[in-house]
């Protein structure tokens, strides 16, 4: 299927590495122009280089984006750059294990800079672009947002933001027929994964016990099928899709786990 997205240009932060990865590789197999946000200057500059010697267009801004100036300025780049935005991929972030018990003001709140603030501020320097462009926003969320994790209070707090984002920024831009939709992720394994999984005594056994509560072939999402839902929502396939949370999660967060 031609998803119609070929030169559409396409915000993803965090787009070096895994989910994000996962979403540039799948834009540029449809002909889109990706422009990863990093603050990792070495993987992105590798990727982009990598795509450039395929022959295919990518770019990038390094940013750090718990700080507001350097979202707005990377979002400037990109139109400095390509002269549009078609799309924005909010992505970038952490379970970074901010509790109630252990957490406090500065450290919830450096959560909330880190998780969900900068989603806002994306979107909103994107903005007038994306009404040009009748664009769409593509929000990645976690189940912690819905199911609870136990002491990850900054992280879950940010994910329920994405949510509620989400449904209000779907209400807010109809008028610009910009579509808003969310990702719900609930066990893929990315590298962040592979590190967290390593600090256990038996990580084999710990990923055993919870790939046998997937209902779905009782494994782990890969962030391809993430990333192959994210460029069907923001092609115009899906084009009366909005206000949405699609859980590609192989059923985890809803079905009955004892399955």
């Amino acid at each position: 299927m031609d998803l119609n997205l070929k030169n559409k240009v396409v915000i993803v932060t965090g787009g070096s590495k895994g989910i994000g990865l996962g979403i540039t590789n799948a834009l540029l197999a449809e002909g889109a122009i990706p422009f990863i946000i990093s603050r990792n200057k070495k993987s992105v500059e590798t990727l982009v280089n990598s795509i450039h010697s395929k022959g295919k267009e990518a770019h990038y801004a390094i940013a750090e984006l718990s700080d507001p100036e350097q979202c707005k300025n990377a979002v400037e780049a990109v139109v400095k750059k390509y002269g549009r935005i078609d799309g924005v991929v909010n992505n970038a972030g952490v379970n970074d294990g901010v509790s109630l018990e252990n957490g406090g003001y500065e450290g919830f709140m450096a959560s909330l800079k880190c998780n969900l603030v900068h989603y806002y501020l994306i979107a909103h320097h994107a903005l007038p672009e994306l009404k040009k462009s009748k664009g769409s926003i593509i929000n990645i969320g976690s189940k912690t947002a819905l199911t609870g994790q136990g002491g990850t209070s900054g992280y879950a707090a940010a994910n329920g933001g994405r949510n509620a984002l989400t449904r209000e920024w779907a209400v807010e831009l109809l008028p610009y027929s910009i579509r808003v939709n969310a990702l719900i992720v609930a066990e893929c394994y990315t590298p962040l994964y592979d590190k967290w999984i390593k600090t256990f005594d038996n990580p084999k056994e710990k990923l055993e016990s919870i790939t046998k509560n997937i209902p779905l072939e009782n494994r782990m999402t890969t962030a391809k099928e993430i990333a192959n839902a994210a460029v069907f929502l923001l092609s115009d396939k899906s084009s009366h899709t909005t206000g949405q949370l699609i859980f590609v999660d192989g059923g985890y967060t809803h079905l009955d786990r004892a399955l």
